[in-house]
């Protein structure tokens, strides 16, 4: 080798000798000295001038790549010429030391191309091959199942094409191996390497030198493998040059990274985009089961690219799938079998569907006539041939519902991205699926209901036979005493009841338009929609409405025509459908009530029921309103109803007390209006307790009936009764009696009176019942402290005991007469005024006449429509009225 300094002598030598320095010693020079080259580029050179040296040396491969095209020998895939080793580094490195700048664009322009990974792992084992001074390379890709190794090469046209594959196993080819192993492999002679017994697989057979590394990802998965040979024996690879390769290829690493980052960020965005879609086609037009079917088996064809779908449903009693939806292939998507076939079904451990949908395993099959548990019959029948299948079962709650089957891929087989899609997919349709089957049954349900409300609406109206008699009772021009506060509705024949609400709202509302046989209609299905309880029934209603017409007609009010109709109209039906039971009653027993309506139960069905009779067709006693008419007088109706719920009286009495008391009650001012018309509901539901004392006694009868009917079955339920409603604690009556006037009645009154003075009345007869009750109390309480205090015995038995028999005697009696009214029909209940003056006339002369006082010891209290334990209790406030 020639040393520097001794060339540098001899150009001196020859520069004095006027000798030219030739280009063959140069060229010999730099070949035999390449760090002198390097070294002098580095120090003397700048970039400009390597730009231009790549320009003319880019320039000189193309026309070299034309030449050997022309020649007549062809080299085998990534085989480098001899003429053309120095300067073929591919033309991705070309780019890169021309224009770094667009290197990094145009790789991310590669990479999204339908093949870019591809793409880039040729390119770079290109670059790899020309860098290690290969005579040729051999690019490989490891399938998704880790099963086979697949030779990729371009063909003329340039476009990627897939080559021969070979199965991922040990003893038969270099790149099986290194991909089985996961190990580099390095060959000096590759026909001398029994390993290897069919050599490279793919490339020359000329091959002699070969170096084969794997390209591994971030979690060491196998993603492929590129073979380096050499055609010379004396070319062997050195540990160097492998280790350049391996450097090299780490870039493959990042690249498939990056690649597998990027297209699953591109799957999962056209994934959600095509979901939301689903969901907007599905959920908005959910209009039945077999439309739903429809969508879902369209946008799944869609989603994997599939030639055929298929929905299978599963039936858990009988066990079987069943489809009545099927993809006929014709290019116009699922058909509904009415139109092609009837309905399938086959039993759930059958078949490809049967084992998805009795395991939950998710199959994808390559070749479905490889795999035993494929139904070829259906093919046979069809004349379609089944080749690849993916089939995934349909989960709601955790629970199969049905399958959904894909049939034959339209480019080669479902992939594992296919499956994770799919998957994702399978949730809206178990989602889709479900809610239609929840539509159909809503649906079913409601055309149930509306049969249901039909039979109801016609056994709950009034009969023509029933108006036909009511017309036939003559409408009296007036009606004694009808106006006075002691008037006892309870008098009244039951037959002639609907007349007098007839009565009552013509004297109210003439000048007002109104339908009379409308009236009489709604008044008589009114009647007919009161159960047949002791006490919340027609009767009540009668009495209530009663008292509002006597407040309205005795008053010197502002109320307006339509707030009057709406009060009388509430109070005739502000307990409809009472079942004889509490508002708390009915939440702590479940009832299905107590779910719809969370607060004032009763009351809300009340209101419901009333607003059920307006619609029935001749019941509409509003239609001459107007529209905002008749929505203020539905409004107040609704209002004035829920008043009745005790739960509401302290509220409304504290607010208006407290305007009453500060600035003085204003009938200009609606929200006043509300609150005089609620507390004016609670006095009237109340009425009993200012009626005379003796028809306080007739009704005691029939009420604690209810209350007791109500204590009995809650202690069946093994609830705690309230004392009014224990039979048990019936000697405790008068004082609980009293502590309901105190806390309800007498602070409802009062302030009635303070804005309608006209209603005294009502307070006057109050105060004297409990007078009453308050006698009664006080006798009991001095019976129970001379029996705690004194233990004189009589017979045997002392004071308290004999004291506690007689009465306990007297209840015993009381029981008695409650059952004989309870076998009587109701409106027979009470003709109590008559009953009460033949019994007084036929008493024996020579025995004593009765007091109040004497009789009070078998009364039980009436407390209007509710009872409590304690004056204000917690129970007294959540009780119904």
């Amino acid at each position: 080798m020639m040393h520097h300094r001794t060339f540098r002598r001899r150009i001196l030598r020859r520069s004095s000798s006027e000798e030219d320095v030739s280009p063959e010693l140069v060229t010999q020079y730099l070949q035999q000295n390449p760090d002198f080259l390097d070294d002098y580029v580095q120090h003397y050179v700048n970039s400009e001038q390597l730009d231009r040296w790549t320009t003319y040396k880019t320039r000189h491969s193309a026309r070299l790549s034309i030449r050997n095209r022309n020649d007549h020998h062809h080299p085998i895939n990534g085989e480098v010429t001899s003429e053309g080793r120095s300067s073929s580094l591919s033309k991705w490195k070309s780019r890169i030391q021309s224009s770094k700048g667009r290197v990094l664009q145009e790789l991310s322009k590669e990479m999204n191309q339908q093949h870019g990974k591809l793409a880039v792992l040729l390119e770079l084992s290109a670059c790899v091959a020309a860098a290690i001074s290969a005579d040729g390379h051999n690019l490989y890709t490891v399938d998704e199942h880790k099963e086979e190794i697949n030779h990729i090469s371009t063909d003329p046209s340039g476009q990627i094409a897939q080559g021969r594959s070979q199965p991922l196993t040990l003893s038969t080819t270099v790149a099986a191996h290194v991909a089985f192993s996961k190990e580099p492999v390095r060959l000096r002679d590759l026909a001398m390497d029994k390993r290897f017994p069919e050599g490279l697989g793919s490339g020359s057979n000329r091959a002699h030198s070969v170096l084969a590394l794997p390209i591994t990802d971030g979690n060491s998965m196998v993603l492929g493998v590129v073979e380096f040979f050499r055609f010379s024996r004396y070319s062997a690879f050195t540990e160097e040059e492998e280790e350049v390769a391996t450097y090299m290829l780490l870039w493959a690493d990042m690249f498939v990274a990056y690649m597998e980052m990027h297209n699953s960020m591109t799957r999962q965005r056209k994934l959600n985009e095509f979901l939301l879609n689903v969901t907007k086609s599905i959920f908005q037009d959910i209009v039945s089961m077999d439309t739903v079917i429809m969508k879902i088996m369209d946008h799944a064809q869609k989603l994997v690219s599939a030639d055929r779908a298929s929905i299978f449903l599963l039936d858990s009693k009988a066990r079987e799938l069943y489809a009545r939806i099927f993809d006929m292939g014709i290019g116009t998507g699922p058909v509904p079998s009415n139109t092609q076939h009837r309905e399938i079904r086959f039993p759930m451990d059958k078949g490809v569907a049967g084992h998805v949908a009795s395991t939950g395993e998710v199959l994808n099959i390559p070749d479905a006539y490889a795999d035993n548990r494929f139904n070829r019959d259906v093919d046979l029948q069809t004349g379609y041939r089944t080749k690849t299948i993916l089939c995934m079962p349909i989960y709601i709650r955790g629970n199969i519902i049905g399958v959904v089957q894909m049939v034959n891929k339209l480019a080669g087989t479902f992939t594992r991205n296919d499956e994770e899609a799919f998957e994702t997919f399978a949730v809206y349709c178990g989602l889709a699926l479900h809610h239609a089957k929840l539509y159909d049954k809503i649906r079913r349900s409601e055309q149930k209901y509306r049969v249901a409300l039909e039979v109801l609406s016609y056994h709950s109206q009034c009969t023509e036979e029933e108006l036909h008699l009511l017309q036939a009772i003559p409408m009296p021009d007036t009606i004694p005493s009808i106006t006075h506060y002691h008037f006892s509705p309870w008098d009244v024949e039951n037959d002639h009841k609907p007349m007098h609400v007839l009565f009552m709202f013509r004297d109210l509302f003439s000048p007002m338009r109104y339908d009379l046989h409308d009236l009489m209609r709604f008044t008589l299905t009114v009647r007919k929609n009161y159960r047949n309880v002791p006490y919340h029934n027609w009767v009540h209603a009668f009495s209530v409405a009663h008292s509002m017409y006597t407040v309205i007609k005795t008053c010197d009010h502002q109320l307006t025509d339509l707030e009057c109709l709406a009060l009388f109209v509430a109070c005739l039906c502000h307990d409809l459908d009472h079942r004889g039971k509490t508002n708390s009653f009915m939440v702590k027993s479940a009832s299905p009530l107590a779910a719809v309506y969370s607060t004032s139960t009763m009351e809300h069905h009340h209101f419901n029921q009333t607003v059920t009779i307006l619609q029935h067709e001749g019941h509409n006693i509003f239609k001459y309103l107007s529209s905002e008419e008749y929505k203020k007088v539905l409004s107040d109706v609704r209002h004035s109803i829920l008043a009745t719920d005790l739960a509401l009286f302290f509220t409304n009495h504290a607010r208006l007390k407290d305007i009453v008391s500060k600035t003085g009650f204003s009938w200009n001012a609606p929200d006043q209006r509300d609150l005089l018309m609620a507390i004016s509901m609670t006095a009237c539901d109340l009425c009993a307790m200012y009626k005379p004392w003796q028809t306080q006694l007739d009704l005691v009868y029939v009420i604690m009936e209810e209350f007791w009917q109500q204590g009995d079955e809650e202690k069946t339920k093994g609830m705690t009764p309230m004392p009014m409603m224990d039979r048990d604690k019936q000697n405790e009556l008068p004082q609980l009696e009293v502590g309901f006037i105190l806390g309800i009645c007498l602070p409802c009154y009062k302030l009635l009176v303070d804005i309608m003075p006209q209603t005294e009345p009502m307070l006057t007869g109050v105060m004297n019942n409990l007078k009453k009750w308050q006698h009664l109390a006080d006798e009991h309480s001095e019976a129970e402290e001379r029996a705690s205090s004194q233990l004189s015995i009589t017979d045997g038995k002392d004071e308290a005991t004999v004291s506690n028999h007689k009465l306990k005697e007297k209840f015993r009696k009381m029981d008695d007469k409650v059952d004989e009214v309870k076998d009587k029909d109701v409106k027979d209940t009470y003709p109590e005024v008559e009953e009460k003056k033949d019994r007084e006339e036929k008493k024996d002369d020579s025995e004593p006449e009765q007091t109040v006082e004497d009789r009070s010891d078998s009364v039980l209290a009436v407390a209007g429509d509710e009872t409590y334990s304690e004056p204000l209790s917690p129970e007294m406030s959540s009780s119904e009225s």
